[in-house]
């Protein structure tokens, strides 16, 4: 089993959403961070006073898939979330050691 953590900008969420669904994935988490990358935030101008905004407004997924559905997952993700801009975002995906439904008691796989 594989968590992949993609962040990314959010007005892309429902087509990440819609993709990650097309390839049978049914369960996502999502989260609002702030952050920045190599973009290093950017300037704009209020009320006639410009100032830094070091920290820019993203989305963090994070999906929890067997470990061959992984890479279709990051491709679906990336392909969604890519608007050829800076800033479009990072994925992450690690190895999950086990997995329990709490409702039910069902492990790994079976939980996801």
């Amino acid at each position: 089993m594989k968590l992949v953590i993609a962040i990314i900008k959010p007005f892309k969420l429902d087509e990440v959403r819609d993709a990650l669904t097309s390839i049978g994935v049914h369960g996502l988490t999502v989260t609002e961070v702030k952050g920045y990358g190599r973009q290093k935030g950017h300037t704009e101008i209020y009320r006639g006073a410009e100032y830094a905004v070091s920290f820019l407004p993203k989305l963090k997924i994070e999906v929890a898939v067997a470990s061959e559905l992984a890479a279709k997952a990051v491709e679906a993700i990336s392909a969604a979330a890519r608007t050829g801009q800076i800033g479009d975002g990072k994925i992450f995906v690690t190895p999950i050691e086990s997995a329990l439904r709490v409702r039910t008691g069902e492990t790994d796989q079976d939980a996801l």
